[in-house]
C-alpha cells in the first residue's frame, strides 16, 4: 500500500513537470510571435481556478459590451478591511483640517498663500495659488479661521491649517456658474480655475495637476479601486446621481472628444446606475474592466483605450469624488470637497476597517479615536559612553499610519491630515522584527505571490499585514516578476534600469510617459531586489518632464 502511494505521489509529480515544461514552451513560442503571453497557460493559476471558484463576469455587463479582461496582476487580500457595521456610514469632523501643497506634484515650494493669518474663510474661498500658475485657485475645504501656516525645510510650506466652523458650514456662494448649454468651453476653464475646482483634474504623463492651456484627446473616469481596503465608489455616488451627470457633461465640455468611464467588470454587488447608464450622458463611453489588481487604476485603462504617446499630447484624468465636486459646483454654486472614504486596518478597535463622510484635509487623529498609540517602549541593548553594552527601554514606533493605500500610500504622523487626492487611510502593524530563514519554512499566515508559502494556492485568504519587507534592498535582478503582475504592454524594469542610466531616449520609448506611482506600486511589492520603485519612477518622471 505504502509502495503504491509513493509510486502514485511521483506519477502527478512527472506529469506535473512536463506540463511546466510544456507551459512554458507555449509561452516562449507565443512571445517569438510578438504575443502578449499573458493568457497563454495550460496550468491553472489558482487552486480556485482549478475548481471554478474565481470571480466571473457581472450579470450587468451588457453582451455587446467592450470588456477588457486583464490577465496579469495580484490581489493583496489583507484583514481589517472596512465595512459598514452596525453603524454604517459614519459621519465625522475633526477641529482642524489643512491642505498639503507638497501632496501636489510639480507644485511651486512655496505657493502664494492669499488670506492673513487670522482671517476667516468660507469653504470654497481661495486659500493658495502656484506661482507658476496663478490662475489656478487652490480653495479651502472647510469655513473657519486660517489659524497656522506650518513650514519645512528652506521656508517651504507643509501645511496650511484651518481651524474649523464647529457649528453649519459656511460656504462661499459662486453667482457666476455657467451654463453648459450656452457656455464655451474657455468660460469653463475659467470658472473651474477660478472656483478651486480644477486642481482635481490630473494629467498624464506626469500625474500633474492638468493644464488649462492644452485640450486633452481624452479624459478618464475610474469608477472603482481594486486596492487593499479600498473604498467602494457607490457609496460616493449614492443620492449624488445628478451631480455625477452634471459632472461628466463638465468633462465631455472639457475634452471636447470622448470622457471614458471605467467601469469594475466582475464586482460581487451590482455598480450604481450613476456609472452602468453615464453613457446617456453625450460624450462618455463606458469600459468594463475584468481582472485583478491594479485592474481599477486609471493609467491600466488609459493604456488599454487611449494610450499616452510621446507626441506631445495628454490625457486627462479624475475619479469620482472630482466629478461629483465639479457636478455640485454646476448646480449649486458651492465647493464641497465631502467624500466617502474607507479606513482600514487590523490594528483599528475591533479589528476591522469603516466607512466615513469627511470633508477633504482632515485630522488624522479624528479618523483613528480609540486606537492603541502609535509607539511602545521594548527592551534594546545600547552602548553606552564606554562603548560597552547595556540593556534599556527604548521607546519604538508600534503602529505605522498610511494616507491612502498600503501599496502607493504616504507614511504619515496621528498628528498629520488626509492627503490632498487620498480616499482611504490604512493602519498596518510596524514589522520591526526578524525572522530566521522564514523564506525556508513552509508556513502559513504570510502572502505570497510566487507560491513560496501555501497560501499562494488559497488567494481567497486574507492575511494581517505588517511593514517586514522579509529582507533588504539587493542586486537589481531580472526576474520577470514585474510583468507578471502589471497589466500593460511594457517592461517596467527595462523602464526602471533606463532611469538609473539617465537615458531619457529609452525612457520615453519603452513606455514611462504612462506610467505612475500607483501602476507600478504592485511591482514594488513583489520585487525580490526590494527596490524603490516608486521613487525611481518619480526621479525619472521629474528628470523628463524637466527636459
Amino acid at each position: 500500500m505504502t509502495w503504491g502511494i509513493i509510486i502514485a505521489i511521483v506519477l502527478v509529480l512527472f506529469i506535473f513537470t512536463l506540463l511546466t515544461l510544456g507551459d512554458g514552451l507555449l509561452k516562449v513560442t507565443a512571445s517569438q510571435a510578438g504575443e502578449d503571453t499573458s493568457g497563454y497557460s495550460v496550468l491553472p493559476t489558482s487552486l480556485q481556478e482549478l475548481l471554478g471558484l474565481g470571480k466571473k463576469k457581472g450579470e450587468y455587463v451588457p453582451d455587446d459590451a467592450p470588456v477588457k479582461r486583464l490577465k496579469r496582476g495580484f490581489d493583496v487580500n489583507l484583514a481589517g478591511g472596512p465595512s459598514l457595521g452596525q453603524a454604517g456610514i459614519r459621519e465625522l469632523r475633526s477641529a482642524t483640517y489643512a491642505l498639503k501643497p507638497k501632496d501636489l506634484i510639480g507644485m511651486s515650494p512655496i505657493p502664494k498663500v492669499m488670506p492673513e493669518l487670522g482671517a476667516t474663510v468660507k469653504a470654497g474661498e481661495p486659500l493658495f495659488y502656484d506661482k507658476k500658475h496663478p490662475e489656478i485657485i487652490y480653495a479651502a475645504p472647510v469655513s473657519g479661521e486660517f489659524i497656522e501656516l506650518r513650514r519645512g525645510e528652506k521656508r517651504s510650506i507643509n501645511e496650511l491649517v484651518i481651524l474649523a466652523d464647529q457649528g453649519e458650514m459656511q460656504y462661499h456662494k459662486h453667482e457666476d456658474v455657467p451654463n453648459l448649454e450656452t457656455a464655451s468651453r474657455a468660460d469653463l476653464v475659467d470658472f473651474l480655475t477660478a472656483s478651486g475646482a480644477w486642481p482635481f483634474l490630473r494629467q498624464r504623463p506626469f500625474d500633474i495637476v492638468a493644464d488649462p492651456s492644452m485640450t486633452p484627446k481624452s479624459i478618464f473616469v475610474s469608477t472603482f479601486d481594486t486596492a487593499p481596503w479600498a473604498t467602494d465608489a457607490n457609496f460616493s455616488v449614492a443620492g449624488k446621481e445628478a451631480a455625477f451627470r452634471k459632472g461628466l457633461a463638465a468633462l465631455a465640455m472639457l475634452s471636447g472628444t470622448k470622457v471614458h468611464l471605467g467601469v469594475n467588470g466582475m464586482a460581487q454587488e451590482r455598480p450604481s446606475d450613476a456609472f452602468l447608464k453615464a453613457d446617456e450622458v453625450e460624450g462618455v463611453e463606458l469600459h468594463y474592466f475584468q481582472g485583478q489588481h491594479p485592474a481599477g487604476n486609471v493609467g491600466v485603462h488609459i493604456h488599454h483605450v487611449d494610450p499616452v504617446l510621446p507626441n506631445g499630447q495628454v490625457v486627462w484624468h479624475t475619479d469620482v469624488h472630482g466629478v461629483l465636486l465639479i457636478g455640485q459646483l454646476l448646480l449649486e454654486g458651492i465647493f464641497d470637497t465631502s467624500k466617502v472614504i474607507a479606513v482600514g486596518g487590523a490594528e483599528l478597535p475591533a479589528e476591522e476597517g469603516y466607512y466615513a463622510r469627511v470633508h477633504q484635509g482632515i485630522h488624522i487623529a479624528a479618523l483613528l479615536e480609540g486606537m492603541a498609540d502609535d509607539m511602545t517602549t521594548e527592551k534594546a541593548y545600547v552602548r553606552n559612553a564606554e562603548g560597552q553594552k547595556e540593556e534599556k527601554m527604548v521607546e519604538v514606533r508600534s503602529i505605522r499610519i498610511v494616507s491612502g493605500d498600503l501599496l502607493s500610500g504616504k507614511q504619515v504622523e496621528r498628528e498629520s491630515f488626509l492627503g490632498f487626492y487620498d480616499d482611504q487611510l490604512s493602519v498596518v502593524k510596524e514589522g520591526n522584527y526578524y525572522e530566521l530563514f522564514g523564506w525556508l519554512v513552509p508556513q502559513a499566515g504570510h502572502p505570497t505571490r510566487s507560491r513560496t508559502f501555501p497560501g499562494g494556492f488559497f488567494p481567497g485568504t486574507h492575511y494581517v499585514p505588517d511593514t517586514n519587507t522579509n529582507g533588504e534592498k539587493r542586486a537589481f535582478v531580472m526576474t520577470g516578476e514585474y510583468e507578471s503582475v502589471l497589466p500593460m504592454n511594457i517592461y517596467p524594469q527595462h523602464v526602471m534600469r533606463a532611469i538609473l542610466a539617465k537615458d531619457f531616449e529609452k525612457m520615453e520609448g519603452l513606455g514611462l510617459l504612462e506610467l505612475g506611482e500607483e501602476d507600478i506600486a504592485l511591482c514594488e511589492y513583489v520585487c525580490t531586489s526590494k527596490q524603490p520603485l516608486q521613487a525611481i519612477l518619480r526621479e525619472g518622471l521629474e528628470e523628463l518632464r524637466a527636459q
